[in-house]
């Protein structure tokens, strides 16, 4: 969902030393990322409230130069995050579009392209006395842009079960993009790798598979894809009604049913997905082969179509690219 570049790979891992814009959008104005600062008394530094989407924009194939991906839905998930966390940015869908896309031309970037736009709360209104609160503290947006290529491991990753769980609709808005809410993420993917695993897949109160630490999942079992309700707690990812999307192209229905560790154990495939991770197959889950313990037919052949999509070269849903040029 899944996502951190966002809903974005598995822990969300960035490539060592991404080459970053120079040009930051930050209060109201494009300025040089340096002055792009927050002080140390921001209340979403301190209490996590804020809320932030992880957009790709890739380099086409026919003309060279970048598009966003489906930049529409990724901003109208923002506005509905921050809306949820009482954040006013005073911008429409449309114009963080332009903003997004006028940020790439500004950043001198020629690469496959990254974009971080973040609304939080800032400082606190006169009158309104310290605490923890969403009302009577005022509202920030910033946009930030990297360069960042593809990091999909084609064959295959490691994923452990966590122990930590997943918290409810009823404890956070598992449904928006909050920042505090990927403490629980940082805490499974911590865990996972302190075990020699890759990823964690995460599973709510009940038991079943909510998703990975910032990617959602997906199964074939006995020979049904399948992918958890957003009942299960998960952040209704964009990559994931992509890859639904392009599986209706092949003629497979996904079917959303709640999935637990027996149907993960059995399964013939599993993948997750994600903005940041985009396609990723998983061979092995807490210590246990998926399928052959390699990447499946179905898996590959969404990877591949993700890949032709994104590049341009899939005339069904070119409407999901924004040229930035």
């Amino acid at each position: 969902m899944t996502g951190a570049p966002a809903h974005d790979g598995p822990g969300e891992r960035q490539p060592r030393g991404p080459a970053v814009a120079a040009v930051a959008y930050h209060d109201g104005a494009f300025v040089p990322l340096r002055e792009a600062q927050v002080p140390v008394s921001t209340q979403a530094l301190q209490y996590g409230t804020g809320v932030f989407e992880g957009i790709r924009a890739y380099v086409q194939r026919s003309t060279g130069e970048p598009a966003v991906f489906r930049a529409r839905e990724h901003y109208e998930r923002f506005l509905s995050g921050a809306r949820t966390l009482h954040i006013d940015i005073g911008l429409d869908v449309k114009e963080l579009v332009e903003l997004t896309t006028e940020l790439l031309r500004r950043s001198g970037l020629s690469e496959d392209t990254y974009i971080r736009p973040l609304a939080y709360k800032r400082s606190l209104m006169p009158g309104t006395p310290p605490g923890v609160q969403l009302r009577g503290v005022t509202d920030a947006l910033s946009v930030i842009a990297f360069a960042m290529g593809s990091y999909t491991d084609r064959s295959g990753i490691r994923c452990a079960i966590s122990s930590w769980r997943r918290p409810g609709a009823d404890v956070l808005p598992v449904r928006a993009k909050a920042t505090g809410g990927y403490l629980n993420s940082a805490l499974a993917v911590d865990e996972a790798r302190a075990g020699g695993y890759d990823d964690a897949i995460l599973l709510n109160a009940a038991g079943n598979v909510a998703e990975a630490s910032t990617s959602n999942v997906f199964a074939v079992v006995r020979d049904r894809l399948v992918t958890p309700p957003v009942t299960a707690g998960l952040l209704e990812g964009i990559t994931r009604d992509t890859v639904i999307r392009l599986a209706e192209d092949f003629g497979v229905r996904c079917e959303f049913a709640d999935l637990d560790r027996h149907d993960l154990s059995t399964a013939d495939e599993v993948f997750l997905t994600g903005t940041g991770s985009e396609v990723v197959p998983v061979t092995e889950v807490a210590g246990r082969a998926v399928g052959a313990g390699v990447p499946g037919p179905l898996t590959t052949r969404l990877l591949d179509a993700y890949q032709k999509l994104v590049r341009g070269d899939d005339p069904r849903h070119a409407d999901w690219l924004l040229p930035a040029g």
